[in-house]
């Protein structure tokens, strides 16, 4: 198993190919067909080949400012982490999520965060479920235009603390769209 770093700027067609298969296979009838990200693009990704070097997992990445109870925090987010449904249960998730603990040592990043509807991987790495009010700015992925302001807790919200700041119930703002 090979994971390497991919800007988003850098991918080709063969690999855009590949990866809109991955994730349109990995996600809901919803997942746009005709590109690799669901409302933005992230950052960067990181992606898993294995010893064909097929694809078979990707994450995405996207580093910015958040506002968690009126202080600003350095986050990493991670987007759209999936396996390909035929190498599932083989610890590649899992491979996926080390990596990026690894990119995270020595680095500005106070806060892994994330969305999940199956938890299980995720508190596995360290993750916990948290219960903050959200703010974020809503995207209609369909159209790919802004309509509003988001304000509500989501069950789906997990974080890691990665930095020497504790995470605080309260209120979080996104500053940004919600992954």
């Amino acid at each position: 198993m090979k994971i390497e770093t991919i800007y988003d700027y850098e991918i080709n067609g063969s690999l855009r190919a590949k990866l809109q298969y991955l994730l349109t296979e990995c996600f809901t009838e919803d997942y746009p067909k005709e590109r690799i990200y669901f409302k933005q693009l992230p950052q960067f990704r990181f992606i898993a080949t294995d010893d064909k070097n097929e694809l078979v997992g990707q994450v995405g990445l996207d580093y910015r400012i958040m506002n968690l109870n009126g202080k600003p925090i350095r986050v990493l987010g991670i987007i759209d982490l999936c396996v390909s449904k035929n190498q599932r249960s083989q610890g590649i998730g899992s491979l996926l999520l080390s990596k990026i603990d690894e990119f995270c040592k020595e680095k500005s990043v106070d806060f892994l965060l994330l969305f999940a509807d199956n938890k299980k991987l995720y508190v596995n790495a360290g993750f916990k479920s948290v219960n903050n009010e959200c703010t974020w700015l809503k995207i209609d992925h369909k159209n790919q235009s802004t309509y509003g302001i988001g304000h509500e807790k989501i069950n789906e919200l997990m974080i890691k603390e990665i930095g020497n700041i504790k995470w605080e119930d309260g209120k979080i703002d996104l500053l940004g769209y919600l992954y």
